[in-house]
């Protein structure tokens, strides 16, 4: 099961207490106090890891906590620090505490780690109390609270490149054609129930990891159909394919598909119309009509978008959908004609 949002609590280990304690040796009458110090407590650590594809591990054990330190003994024996609790997620998690809302820490690397709570420090034993006017204290320290908090984790992947559409736009087919990625595919809305990611393999060795995300529908961003669950997996790509179906003129107007779909990521987040998007027309095996593909690449023009016509079935155009992709992967910045907001 695919999860990408958990909340969580976790508690980090208390610190030992500190000792009262006073040396009793042979021919050492007057030893003196030599009471050791509590262990530190032991920290939730997040680490980042592409063994992990989900949060799922969160979805049913909510509560994690780090082990105490040991409590100090005698002869000024220091107690154990209680060892780290280290969770693994999956590259991409970003870390928000969840009764302030300030995001902690963005793992976006293999083996980045996040401190989520600190362990407490350990109480000093009354060996360290020990003055010149003050030659045997009968006190310690306790230990410190361990931190803990609830937090959120949210998982946005890391991809390169974002496949985005209407329901039954060829999305799945296509990053099936693409990479060798396995997704469900069928004739009918939602077929992809969650993201899933690919890696496009080039000649040169360069690989280049490519996202379906689930279908949107109009009024997405305000909770209907599937998309608004996933629109945050599209923040960090580079680039979008913009997918629409062309093989039914009379059903769908591409250009108004078009322009619903982006008018949901605009209300989700402005900031995601500045990507990059390349417009592909998809099943044109099915389409009667071929010059109405000319029509359509003069019209996207004008909006500041290349387009491609392409049949996943037949394989017709996938190889110059390819050639535009590393073309545009190869781009630095973000050229302004994308980011023209749609009117």
């Amino acid at each position: 099961m695919f999860v990408d949002k958990v909340k969580i609590h976790v508690k980090a280990g208390d610190g030992g207490d500190g000792a009262v304690a006073f040396l009793r040796e042979k021919y050492k009458p007057f030893g003196g106090p030599a009471g050791g110090d509590g262990g530190k407590g032991g920290d939730v650590i997040l680490l980042a890891t592409s063994r992990k594809h989900t949060l799922y591990d969160f979805k049913h054990k909510r509560h994690f906590r780090a082990k105490s330190g040991e409590k100090g003994r005698g002869k000024n024996q220091h107690g154990k620090d209680g060892e780290d609790l280290v969770l693994e997620v999956p590259l991409g998690t970003v870390v928000i505490d969840a009764s302030s809302g300030k995001v902690l820490c963005d793992l976006t690397e293999e083996g980045q780690r996040c401190v989520v709570a600190k362990g407490g420090r350990g109480g000093r034993g009354n060996a360290r109390f020990a003055t010149p006017t003050n030659q045997a204290p009968r006190y310690a320290e306790k230990g410190e609270k361990g931190e803990e908090k609830w937090i959120v984790l949210e998982l946005k992947l890391i991809a390169d490149i974002g496949i985005i559409g209407l329901p039954n736009a060829g999305k799945s087919t296509l990053i099936s054609k693409l990479t060798k990625a396995k997704p469900k595919i069928a004739d009918y809305p939602f077929t992809t129930l969650s993201p899933v990611l690919g890696v496009m393999q080039l000649e040169d060795g360069r690989r280049i990891v490519l996202a379906d995300i689930p279908g949107l529908i109009e009024d997405a961003s305000a909770g209907k159909g599937l998309g608004l669950e996933f629109l945050r997996h599209i923040e960090r790509t580079k680039l979008l394919l913009h997918l629409i179906d062309v093989s039914d003129l009379r059903q769908t107007d591409p250009v108004d598909a078009f322009k619903k779909v982006n008018a949901e990521m605009e209300k989700y987040h402005p900031k995601l119309l500045e990507k990059r998007q390349i417009v592909v027309g998809t099943k044109i095996d099915m389409l009667s009509d071929k010059n109405t593909l000319q029509k359509l690449e003069e019209e996207f023009s004008k909006m500041g978008y290349p387009f491609v016509a392409i049949s996943s079935h037949t394989g017709e155009g996938l190889e110059e959908l390819k050639e535009i992709i590393i073309k545009e992967m190869e781009v630095e910045t973000v050229d302004k004609s994308y980011t023209k907001p749609l009117q």
